[in-house]
């Protein structure tokens, strides 16, 4: 027992290079184009040295086993369509989100100069990343951005007991002018899932406000929340009805799955969910002129209230965890490497 926790307890401290040639070799051990690869390291090593471990290298597992069962596509070439002056989609063709949003990027941040809002729209994708990623990029171009996304059926509605909801994350970026961007992005369930993961790979109890048994009764046991019961939505009727909001927007809205349906698409293999993504994009300057950059320095005013009075601004522990990981290394759970690395021994069929 003494052995198992010292195992669990030892982690290393990998920079960024290490951290993406360790997802560069094994994507592209299991057939990832070269462009997809980097996409989709890029977004892992983010999170990683931001100490987002659930949305960190550790997504390589389930990313991996997708492929292998035929629930995404690794060398994916996603397609750009101009479809409006201030609408543009990609269609990731079953490929990873964060490839199908580098496309897409530039012709937002352009269609979002030319009229001052814009909206990408990603449809057939999968998606398994962090959100706040893609608005850092958008907050570096002065842009205020929302995003969000169904997953698959998860979560119950407040008041349900069955999994009906995805757990539809939505993120804000707004362009801090003397410092890094504010941005949040949190799911609309009580925890992420693959927070909920951890904690079963880890052995460990969860608290029971994060999910409900078969029967619907509040739950501590990760493995029978995550396989047979239902996640909780947070704030009861506020989060589920955000949740229901982001189904719609990001579902039907776009032309794609709502979560229930994803998990349809699923058929059992348990995979990374596949549906669609909604990123809206505002340019300051289109609504206040010249003195855009005057009324955006006024954010400073709230945020520096709020400093002031010893609360956390969201985002600030990422940028202090990412700081420390540029210094000294990314924290990574040594069995996770291990195990990470063993997927340079198998491949697409096995």
């Amino acid at each position: 027992m003494k052995d198992l926790e010292a195992r669990q307890e030892a982690t290393l401290h990998l920079d960024r290079d290490a951290l993406m040639a360790l997802c560069h070799r094994v994507l592209i051990h299991h057939g990832f184009s070269e462009e997809q690869a980097d996409a989709l390291g890029r977004t892992l090593v983010a999170a990683q040295l931001d100490a987002s471990h659930s949305h960190g290298i550790y997504r390589l597992l389930g990313i991996i086993d997708t492929v292998r069962k035929g629930g995404a596509v690794a060398d994916a070439v996603p397609e750009v369509a101009d479809v409006a002056p201030a609408v543009v989609r990609v269609d990731a063709k079953g490929g990873f989100s964060p490839c199908a949003f580098e496309r897409g990027l530039p012709h937002l941040v352009t269609k979002a100069r030319d009229a001052g809002i814009a909206l990408l729209a990603i449809n057939h994708c999968v998606h398994s990343t962090a959100l706040w990623v893609e608005l850092e990029r958008l907050a570096e171009q002065g842009l205020v951005a929302i995003a969000c996304n169904p997953t698959q059926a998860y979560v119950a509605p407040n008041g349900g007991k069955q999994p009906l909801l995805g757990t539809n994350p939505i993120a804000f970026g707004w362009p801090y002018p003397s410092d890094a961007p504010f941005i949040f992005d949190f799911a609309t369930s009580t925890i992420a899932r693959g927070d909920i993961e951890l904690y079963r790979r880890e052995g460990r109890a969860i608290p029971e406000a994060w999910g409900v048994d078969r029967h619907g009764a509040p739950c501590s046991d990760p493995a029978e929340v995550l396989d047979h019961g239902a996640m909780t939505t947070f704030g009861e009727h506020k989060g589920s009805a955000l949740a229901i909001m982001i189904e719609l927007m990001a579902g039907p809205l776009i032309g794609d799955l709502l979560s229930v349906e994803s998990s349809e698409h699923d058929e059992g293999r348990l995979g990374l969910p596949y549906h669609g993504e909604l990123i809206i994009a505002i340019d300051p300057s289109r609504l206040t002129g010249q003195s855009s950059t005057a009324h955006m320095e006024r954010s400073e005013l709230l945020f520096d209230a709020i400093l002031g009075q010893g609360a956390r601004l969201p985002s600030q522990r990422r940028y202090r965890e990412r700081a420390r990981s540029l210094a000294h290394g990314a924290e990574v759970s040594l069995a996770l490497v291990k195990e990470i690395e063993a997927l340079l021994a198998t491949d697409l069929h096995h």
